[in-house]
């Protein structure tokens, strides 16, 4: 036990009361067990005599939808494995890449957790996407001469100033980063601020611009939306105004912005601990987990509740107007991609800091429109009402998602270039392409 570890367990004592409400799932797990997680043993011996492997860590949904391309691209010449968190980014890291890697579960920082984790999971290499760096966790890979990498580097401005108050406790982590792949220069100064070395960051760009499907829905998502639409009774003929990604108090708005508006409204709230608390605010509402067990409602509605994980992307593509959320509060915004990828006219809020960058690209080609709370229903009346508006903020939105792709291949080169430097650097990884 280290002197960090005393520190931790003060800290959970403190906070006990907050995570017991949580009801979070897989404490074995958190605290390093996750051998039982792993469908094979990893491989023992040198580097040289196996195919390299990469664990890739995603704090949660938004983190791991980040990877869909990239996993792909390592896969094809080294063992990926995927470490998240949260219980629903892991069933989301399940649901992609459950059936090409391994997904475990990410340790709690206490240094008994770090070690069973890393001697169970052995990895070469380990890439953090966005930023989730723990003293203890960097600290054991070090001395196990693992280099870890951030990916998709993001430092939000309220980020910045909680890490900088707390700068004597993370500047060494910063500091021992290998690399540092941040989406903009305004991301690379927040991180050479924290300690990282200049010739350590690159810019890179966000993955998630990769992931958006630039204005082509597969025929697999087509039909999911069909599925979603027939069986919650939507009608298609209707204008639908989605919700995306919603946080508390939101579901009221948009409920209040539609009325007037006449329109059928499908709300999704970002975490499913606030389900009730939607329905609640959305009285009479069909559910979408009611029509799964029930089937289709037996009388016409116009208020849709989205309470499942992983159908967001079908909701977005039955849109004739898309808002998204945790944007009109204190929550510092959601990301808009998926439903400008998907072609759709995308209104958010003025409360975007966890996504200032992207925001700022589309704002930049006319790609998405800003609303307050108090124009919120004016601005969706605008686009309902102005086909051709809307059209030419989609195709705008869309135009910038293709101007901005390219960053997983280069993520994947740069993770490349990291291995190749070790010592025992497998040929295998050396290979992967910049795209």
């Amino acid at each position: 036990m280290n002197r960090l570890d005393v520190l931790y367990l003060i800290a959970s004592v403190l906070a006990s009361p907050v995570l017991l409400r949580k009801q979070r799932k897989g404490w074995r797990e958190r605290l390093g067990h996750v051998g039982g997680m792993l469908r094979r043993d990893p491989a023992v011996g040198p580097l040289a005599h196996r195919r390299a492997r990469v664990v890739l860590h995603a704090v949660s949904v938004g983190e791991v939808n980040a990877l869909r391309t990239l996993v792909p691209i390592l896969g094809e010449s080294c063992e990926v494995i995927v470490s998240t968190t949260t219980d629903t980014g892991l069933a989301r890291a399940r649901a992609l890449f459950g059936q090409t890697c391994e997904v475990v579960r990410y340790p709690l920082d206490f240094s008994w957790s770090v070690r069973r984790f890393l001697d169970a999971v052995r990895p070469d290499l380990v890439a953090l996407v966005e930023l989730e760096i723990w003293p203890n966790f960097v600290s054991q890979c070090g001395e196990r001469g693992v280099p870890v990498a951030v990916i998709n580097g993001r430092l939000s401005a309220r980020s910045f100033r909680g890490y900088r108050r707390f700068r004597w406790f993370f500047r060494r982590s910063f500091a021992s980063l290998s690399v540092a792949a941040v989406q903009d220069e305004g991301y690379a100064e927040r991180f050479r601020a924290m300690g990282v070395p200049a010739e350590r960051i690159r810019v890179t760009g966000s993955m998630k611009w990769d992931n958006a499907h630039a204005g082509h829905a597969d025929e697999s998502l087509r039909a999911k939306a069909d599925q979603l639409a027939m069986d919650m009774g939507i009608d298609r003929s209707a204008p639908l105004v989605v919700a995306g990604s919603t946080g508390p108090g939101e579901e009221s708005l948009v409920h209040r912005a539609c009325a007037p508006l006449g329109v059928q409204l499908l709300c999704a709230p970002r975490k499913p601990e606030r389900f009730e608390e939607a329905a609640q605010a959305m009285r009479g509402c069909v559910r979408r987990t009611e029509t799964k067990s029930c089937g289709p409602p037996s009388s016409r509605a116009d208020r849709f509740l989205l309470d499942t994980i992983g159908e967001l992307g079908a909701a977005y593509l039955l849109a004739d107007v898309v808002v998204v959320g945790r944007s009109f509060g204190d929550l510092h915004g959601s990301d808009p991609t998926e439903p400008i990828g998907l072609g759709k006219p995308t209104i958010i809020g003025p409360a975007v800091g966890d996504f200032e960058s992207i925001v700022r690209s589309f704002e930049e080609s006319g790609g998405i429109v800003r609303a307050t709370r108090e124009n919120l229903a004016a601005t969706i009346r605008a686009l309902l009402d102005d086909p051709d508006r809307a059209l030419d903020t989609a195709r705008a939105g869309v135009r910038c998602i293709r101007e901005h792709q390219g960053a997983s291949a280069e993520h994947a080169a740069l993770l490349a270039e990291i291995m190749k430097s070790l010592p025992d650097s497998p040929g295998s990884l050396g290979a992967v392409r910049s795209g």
